[in-house]
C-alpha cells in the first residue's frame, strides 16, 4: 500500500511537471548597425550588449533589410548613402518609429536628415566612454520601457522667439509633453519667456509657449511649455502615438 501510494506522488510529481507552462523567451531588442566601419560597429556593439540589445550589421546594400525585418533600433553611417537607409527604416510599416543614430559628422549636419526623425548622434571617431553614455541615455526608448514622463531624444531644429523679439535657432536634444531641452550658440539665460517652434515626423509646425527654466555650459539650455498652451495637446497627443506604435 506504501509503495503504491509512493508511485501514485511519483507520477502526479511527474504530469506536474510535464503540464507545467514552458516559459516564453523575452523578445530581444536589435539594433541595426548600417555602412559602419568594423572597428566602430565592435565598440558600438559592445556598448548596446551592455544593455541587452543585440546588433547586426548591415551593409549599406542590405539596407532593405529594414523594410522585411523588425528593428528597435538603428546606427547609420551619415554618409551618400544615409538618406535611402533613413528612408527605407521610415516608410517600413514595421519600422516607421525605429530609434534612428546618426554616426559621423556633427549636430548641423544631423539637420540634413532632421525630416527623417534622427534620434541621437554618435560623435566619430567612436570612443567607448562616449558611446556608452549615450546608448545609456537612449536605452529606455529602444527597449519601450518608458517612464510616467518620457524624454524622447530627438534632433530636429527648433525656431525661438524671446518676449523682446530676438529670434534665434536651436538644435533639440530631448522633448517631452512637458517641455524641452536644446542646444544653441545663443545667450539665454533662465527666466525669459519663449515661444519655440518645430515640426516632428508626422507632426506639422507647432509654436508652443514656454520660459526657460535652466541654462548650463556647453550652450545648453531646458524650456518648460506653458501649461495653459493649448497647442501643447498636439505635441501631447504625437508623443503617446510614438511611444504606441
Amino acid at each position: 500500500m506504501f509503495q503504491r501510494k509512493h508511485l501514485t506522488i511519483h507520477m502526479d510529481q511527474a504530469f506536474g511537471t510535464a503540464l507545467a507552462p514552458i516559459p516564453q523567451s523575452k523578445k530581444v531588442a536589435r539594433v541595426a548597425l548600417v555602412d559602419i566601419a568594423d572597428g566602430a560597429s565592435t565598440i558600438l556593439a559592445d556598448c548596446f550588449r551592455q544593455f541587452g540589445i543585440e546588433s547586426v550589421v548591415l551593409p549599406a546594400g542590405e539596407a532593405t533589410r529594414l523594410q522585411k525585418e523588425k528593428f528597435e533600433a538603428c546606427v547609420v553611417g551619415l554618409g551618400p548613402n544615409a538618406p535611402a537607409v533613413m528612408e527605407a527604416a521610415r516608410s517600413s510599416s514595421s519600422n516607421s518609429r525605429i530609434v534612428i543614430y546618426g554616426l559621423g559628422g556633427d549636430t548641423r549636419e544631423a539637420m540634413r536628415y532632421s525630416k527623417y526623425g534622427v534620434n541621437a548622434m554618435f560623435q566619430e571617431p567612436v570612443e567607448r566612454t562616449t558611446a556608452l553614455k549615450l546608448v545609456r541615455a537612449t536605452q529606455m526608448l529602444v527597449l519601450h520601457e518608458f517612464r510616467r514622463y518620457v524624454r524622447i531624444p530627438v534632433v530636429t531644429e527648433v525656431a525661438v522667439e524671446t518676449a523682446a523679439g530676438k529670434k534665434f535657432r536651436a538644435t533639440s536634444v530631448e522633448i517631452s509633453s512637458g517641455g524641452m531641452s536644446l542646444k544653441t550658440q545663443e545667450d539665454i539665460g533662465a527666466g525669459n519667456a519663449v515661444e519655440v517652434s518645430f515640426a516632428l515626423l508626422t507632426l506639422p509646425r507647432i509654436w508652443i509657449r514656454g520660459s526657460v527654466t535652466w541654462r548650463r555650459p556647453k550652450h545648453s539650455f531646458g524650456v518648460r511649455f506653458d501649461q495653459t498652451d493649448e497647442r501643447r495637446r498636439r505635441l501631447k497627443e504625437w508623443i503617446d502615438a510614438y511611444l504606441e506604435s
